[in-house]
């Protein structure tokens, strides 16, 4: 699969084509993703996703949003769903100013395009003029067709980033899961830490993660994490440290992965959030930090190894 980091970079012919954020990659997203991707093999056409970064809220409106997938994590997802080539957009506010007319006369030029998928809220351009009805009256002059996706819901109501956001700074790594169609996870490199988890033979390993990237909520995870094609369970705790560190300004994630002694300093480890075990706390000692400690462990293993 081709990943472009702009629209100018690419050069294709007769694709076929949908447009849009599409953190996480989740369930509803894949409903477009699979139209399109056999839409366009079917018809010996590439099928293609125009996705941005930063997210266009934060740009427009200066919300901090973090991401629930960073865009190689993005790109990585919708290759496995079949897509050919992903553009990575840099989205600004010069972008955001440029009429939907010229926006999509772009896309025919870089894209060859044929056919456009779109979401049932899409919009694109200079106040959001491209909607539906636009990008249609746009497409005859252009020839290009449009299709209009559905949203897909489920008993709780349409399935969107934003309620996964929620559910992610919560802590509902359960229920995000389920949006999502697979476990939330964060991915970054081993660094060093205080050292404290080796001092009293409970070792962790500190995750460098991206700092875009949506957190959940500090407390205690059953997490499967993932080395070198390896797969480990792990008793992660997301927080300060309060016994310790009651002051500490900013949350680290440290895995303390199961059955494991290895030094993977600068290696790369895929955490895979499945269920949260409890919050963070402060302990009146070391001694019941610790017995905390081997508790959240055993239940870590009890509950990932029931599961299939």
């Amino acid at each position: 699969m081709l990943h472009y980091r702009s629209l100018e970079e690419a050069s294709l012919d007769k694709s076929w084509l949908t447009i849009g954020v599409f953190d996480g990659v989740h369930r509803g997203h894949k409903e477009i993703i699979n139209k399109l991707t056999a839409g366009a093999h079917a018809n010996g056409a590439p099928a293609v996703v125009l996705t941005f970064d930063p997210h266009p809220a934060s740009v427009l409106s200066g919300q901090d949003i973090k991401c629930l997938t960073t865009p190689d994590e993005r790109s990585e997802l919708l290759g496995e769903l079949g897509v050919d080539a992903v553009i990575t957009q840099r989205f600004t506010r010069d972008l955001s100013t440029v009429s939907a007319q010229e926006y999509m006369s772009r896309l025919k030029e870089r894209l060859g395009l044929r056919h456009l998928l779109i979401g049932y809220d899409f919009a694109l351009g200079r106040g959001r003029e491209g909607n539906a009805t636009r990008l249609t009256e746009i497409g005859k002059e252009l020839n290009y067709s449009v299709e209009v996706i559905p949203a897909l819901s489920d008993e709780s109501g349409v399935i969107s980033s934003t309620e996964i956001r929620k559910l992610v700074a919560t802590g509902n790594v359960v229920d995000a899961a389920q949006l999502l169609g697979r476990n939330y996870s964060i991915s970054g490199p081993v660094i060093h830490g205080d050292g404290r988890g080796r001092r009293i033979n409970i070792p962790t390993a500190n995750i460098d993660y991206p700092k875009q990237k949506a957190i959940p909520a500090n407390g205690i995870y059953a997490c499967w994490a993932g080395i070198a094609g390896e797969k480990f369970m792990a008793a992660t705790n997301i927080g300060i440290n309060p016994t310790f560190t009651p002051d500490k300004q900013f949350s680290t994630i440290e895995p303390h992965i199961l059955d494991f002694n290895r030094d993977i300093y600068g290696e790369e480890v895929r955490l895979e959030f499945v269920v949260r075990l409890r919050d963070e706390m402060k302990f009146n000692s070391v001694d019941a930090l610790i017995a905390r400690i081997w508790d959240d462990i055993a239940r870590t293993r009890e509950i990932l190894q029931s599961m299939p």
